[in-house]
């Protein structure tokens, strides 16, 4: 993998493949840049695709103390690797990642999210608060076991699933970047869509769910998709929280060659 620097000097590793326009894939949760690699492979015969450990995982270093001003920065040093015109793909808690940066200014021509877990409403609003003093309870005892196996559960993973998770291979994987549950915990805030924020989202933006996903998950991203000046809503027909890189690759070569297709020299 090669490395570029963020703005605070730490390493952020990342692999680049193919050639055409560029396009940049943004993980969730406890994703290393090798989780992307299956939708990577798929984009490459259309796209030059960047793919990246976030900060405090894999190759990348994760200098302190942690923002998420910092986590924008680092997708910011990525994005001036892939040159301009770049568009940006992200994946549950890697889309509230790619929207806060684009808000923030980092340059996209096109924005595609899938499913930013936010929980809007006062219930919701209340489960991420229970979420998140169960997690920082985990992590400040030194329980990575516990805190990933808290964030599965409260994914949908079912207890026996998980319970055979722990005894594979990956799970000491699962546990090594464990502590970035946090970053991607506060970067959903509240857990209320930032309306307001992302007021300020000035690419043409598309909006993802699956067909199969939850009540919860179909409400966020439609509220999403009225948020954001210049977005549209898509369902996935037959797809879940763990969308499959086959139905979306498609989708996406779609979204992202149209505006290069539009902005062609005549």
């Amino acid at each position: 993998m090669d490395k570029t620097l963020s703005r605070d000097g730490t390493p952020i590793a990342y692999r680049r493949r193919g050639d055409g326009p560029p396009v940049v894939l943004v993980g969730g949760a406890l994703g290393t840049a090798a989780d992307e690699e299956p939708l990577a492979a798929l984009l490459e015969p259309r796209f030059t695709v960047f793919t990246y450990d976030r900060r405090g995982r894999g190759a990348s270093g994760d200098t302190g103390p942690w923002a998420v001003r910092r986590e924008i920065e680092d997708l910011a040093a990525v994005v001036a690797r892939a040159g301009e015109r770049v568009s940006v793909f992200g994946m549950l808690s890697g889309g509230a990642l790619a929207l806060e940066a684009q808000a923030a200014g980092v340059p996209a021509l096109r924005l595609a999210v899938f499913e930013p877990p936010y929980t809007p409403g006062p219930a919701g609003r209340a489960y991420k608060a229970r979420c998140t003093a169960e997690l920082h309870a985990l992590l400040s005892a030194g329980d990575r076991a516990g805190a990933v196996a808290l964030h599965l559960a409260r994914t949908g993973v079912p207890e026996a699933v998980i319970a055979r998770m722990r005894r594979a291979p990956l799970w000491a994987d699962l546990e090594a970047v464990a502590p970035t549950l946090a970053y991607d915990d506060a970067l959903l805030g509240t857990g209320e869509v930032p309306t307001g924020r992302f007021a300020a989202v000035t690419a043409r933006t598309l909006v993802v769910t699956g067909g199969f996903s939850t009540a919860r998950a179909h409400e966020t991203t439609l509220a999403l998709a009225a948020a954001i000046p210049r977005a549209r809503h898509r369902t996935l027909t037959g797809q879940t929280r763990e969308l499959a890189p086959q139905a979306v690759a498609p989708v996406l070569t779609d979204f992202f060659t149209r505006d290069v297709i539009a902005h062609l020299p005549s």
